[in-house]
């Protein structure tokens, strides 16, 4: 995290401080010397990447998209920035198809929603990847899901469902830019059986990060893995 110690993962909340901007606050990953960043301080240069692409790409094709967020030499190999690339890239290729009225306003309201429910670490703590609820969230705007909705939250509630069950079949350890790669594979074919929004579907390039993997690359058992 700071000194290159491997991070520790606490079984209950702690008071920690931040190292950067001294925020205190309750939080489960820290590492053996105590240094801790807050999301806030861990996320923010690597949102305004994420932000950026998805803003200003053309491309029609979430992977391509979201493979060149992941690219960026400044983001975190884990973390909840995933969510928000998966989220930012399916709704930035949805808003350049031109199929739906998207705009950039919209692409930030996804944000704003995955920010409320994608933390670092809780995909292990609550068995909630960050990468659900933010691809929920694009089902969400597009359809105008709210709380006491009929179809729409339906639609929204399937679409986390099959995220879902994609990212748990990659798990043992997990990997959160395979669970981006799935999450988009499921999503393109939902969105064009529940929207008829046909957007570019093609397999990602092989992975070329598997070496920085803290937990250990599931190598031979990934889809992406690089068989070199």
């Amino acid at each position: 995290m700071v000194c290159g110690e491997g991070l520790q993962y606490l079984d209950s909340a702690r008071i920690l401080k931040c190292l950067y901007c001294g925020r205190e606050e309750e939080a489960y990953i820290t590492c053996p010397e105590g240094h801790y960043i807050c999301e806030h301080c861990h996320n923010q240069n690597a949102m305004r990447m994420i932000e950026e692409v998805a803003f200003s790409t053309k491309s029609r094709n979430p992977v391509e998209i979201s493979e060149l967020m992941m690219s960026f030499p400044g983001l975190p190999m884990l973390g909840c920035h995933h969510a928000y690339i998966a989220g930012g890239a399916l709704m930035a290729a949805i808003k350049n198809s031109g199929t739906e009225e998207i705009t950039n306003d919209n692409i930030k309201e996804v944000f704003k929603r995955t920010k409320r429910q994608a933390h670092g670490g809780y995909c292990g703590l609550t068995g909630v990847c960050g990468i659900a609820p933010a691809i929920g969230a694009v089902f969400s705007v597009l359809t105008g899901s709210k709380c006491g909705t009929d179809r729409e939250q339906r639609i929204t509630m399937e679409a986390v469902t099959r995220v879902t069950k994609a990212i748990t079949e990659l798990t043992g350890p997990g990997c959160c830019k395979a669970y981006v790669r799935a999450a988009l594979d499921v999503s393109v074919d939902y969105l064009k059986d529940s929207f008829g929004i046909v957007l570019p579907k093609n397999r990602p390039p092989e992975c070329m990060h598997s070496d920085k993997h803290p937990h250990g690359c599931r190598k031979g058992r990934c889809p992406y893995y690089a068989h070199l």
